[in-house]
C-alpha cells in the first residue's frame, strides 16, 4: 500500500505525531481525495482526549475538502479531478434511517480498526471518524463526498463538512425555525455562529447570542445576531425576558459540551419551546432537570447530529449562498496552519479564541 503522511494519536491527551501510514486503494464503492484542507472540530479533540473511546493508534480529522485522486469499483457519479468536501457522514442508503430521509443516523455498521488505514509497519491503524483526514490523502465511501464548485476556496469549503452543516443544519433542518421566531444561541465559537446564521437567514425575530465573552458576543453580531447575552452575568434569563418582552424563546440551542449550559438552557425557553443539543458533552457527563416544567408547559429536549444533514440536498444550496455572500464561511476561519504546525493549531483552538482553524495541504 502507498504511504502518506498523517497526524497521528499514539495516545490519549498527548501531542499527535506526524508520520507515515499506509493507505489502502479505494475499494468498491469508495474513493481516494488528494486533500487540500482539513479544519480542527472540537469533535476531533474529544476523541484525541479519549472522551468518547477509540482504538490507537488513530488518525482523526473529519472536516475536510479536496479533489478526488482515485475511483474505486461501482462509483459512478463523481470523476477523479473533482472538487468535494468529505464528511464523516457515511450511509449505506438502505437501512431504516437512510431510507427515511435521515442519513446521519445511518445504521450500518462500519469496523474503523478495519478501515484503509494501516501503520507503516502493517499494524492496526483506526480510520478515525470513518475519515481519517488529518493526512494528505483519505479513502472514504462515496456516500462521505459532496461536490463543490470548482472555484471554491478549499479552506471555505472543508467548514462545510461538519462545522457549517452542524449549525445551520440544527437550525433549519432539525428545529425547523420560521420567520419571527425567537432564537437563543448558547456559545459563540464555530457551531455557534453557524447556528447564529442559519437563525438570521430562517427569518428569526431575535437571535440570541450567549457566551462568557464580550468579544464573542461582538463577533455573533457581525453574523447575524439581534442580541449579546454573557451567560455568566447573574440570572442572564432576565435578559432574555426583557429582549424578548417577556416571550423568552422558542427554540434554544446549546452549542458547548459544559454541562452548566445544558442544564440552564431550559430558563431561556417560551411554553411549547425546545432545546436543541447540538455541542456534544464527554461520554457519561450527565445533567439534571425537572421534568414537571417541561411537561407542563410543553417543552422539550432534542438532539441533533450533523444538523441532520443529507449531503446531495443541503451543500447545494449552502454552497449558493455562500457564492451570493449570504452564508459567512471565509470569516470563520482564524488561522492557516501548515500540517507540521497541527499541535499549535490544536492549542490554539483548545484555548477557546479560535472559530476555526485549518490545516492547508497545498
Amino acid at each position: 500500500m502507498p504511504l502518506v503522511k498523517a497526524a497521528v494519536c499514539h495516545e490519549f491527551n498527548a501531542p499527535l505525531v506526524v508520520e507515515e501510514v499506509e493507505l489502502a486503494e479505494p475499494g468498491s464503492g469508495e474513493v481516494e481525495v488528494a486533500l487540500e484542507a482539513c479544519a480542527i472540530c472540537h469533535s476531533d479533540l474529544s476523541f484525541i482526549d479519549g472522551g468518547w473511546g477509540s482504538t490507537l493508534p488513530a488518525v482523526f480529522g473529519h472536516e475536510a475538502a479536496g479533489r478526488i485522486a482515485a475511483i474505486g469499483d461501482g462509483v459512478k457519479d463523481y470523476a477523479i479531478g473533482e472538487a468535494v468536501l468529505v464528511t464523516l457522514i457515511r450511509a449505506c442508503g438502505t437501512c431504516a434511517s437512510c431510507a427515511t430521509g435521515q442519513p446521519v443516523q445511518c445504521s450500518t455498521e462500519y469496523d474503523r480498526d478495519a478501515g484503509p488505514l494501516k501503520a507503516a509497519d502493517g499494524g492496526v491503524m483506526q480510520h478515525g471518524l470513518a475519515c481519517g483526514a488529518f493526512a494528505e490523502r483519505a479513502v472514504v465511501d462515496q456516500s462521505q463526498i459532496a461536490r463543490i464548485s470548482d472555484d471554491m476556496p478549499m479552506d471555505a469549503a472543508c467548514l462545510l463538512s461538519c462545522g457549517v452543516i452542524t449549525g445551520v443544519g440544527a437550525v433549519v433542518n432539525t428545529a425547523g425555525v420560521r420567520p419571527g421566531q425567537n432564537v437563543v444561541v448558547i456559545g459563540a465559537g464555530g457551531v455557534g455562529l453557524n447556528a447564529i446564521q442559519g437563525a438570521a437567514i430562517a427569518g428569526a425575530a431575535r437571535v440570541i447570542a450567549m457566551d462568557v465573552l464580550d468579544e464573542k458576543l461582538d463577533v455573533a453580531r457581525e453574523f447575524g445576531a439581534t442580541d449579546g447575552v454573557l451567560a455568566n452575568a447573574e440570572k442572564p434569563w432576565k435578559e432574555v425576558a426583557r429582549i424578548t418582552g417577556g416571550r423568552m424563546a422558542d427554540a434554544v440551542f446549546v452549542t458547548v459540551g459544559a454541562i452548566p449550559a445544558f442544564e440552564q438552557a431550559l430558563r431561556y425557553l417560551a411554553p411549547a419551546g425546545n432545546v436543541y443539543i447540538v455541542g456534544m458533552p464527554h461520554s457519561g457527563a450527565t445533567a439534571q432537570y425537572e421534568p414537571v416544567i417541561l411537561g407542563a408547559l410543553g417543552q422539550g429536549m432534542k438532539g441533533t447530529k450533523m444538523g441532520d444533514t443529507v449531503l446531495r440536498r443541503d451543500i447545494p444550496w449552502m454552497v449558493d449562498l455562500y457564492q451570493q455572500g449570504r452564508l459567512k464561511l471565509d470569516e470563520l476561519i482564524s488561522g492557516r496552519w501548515r500540517p507540521d504546525q497541527i499541535n499549535e493549531a490544536i492549542a490554539d483552538t483548545r484555548s477557546g479564541a479560535a472559530r476555526r482553524n485549518v490545516i492547508l495541504f497545498k
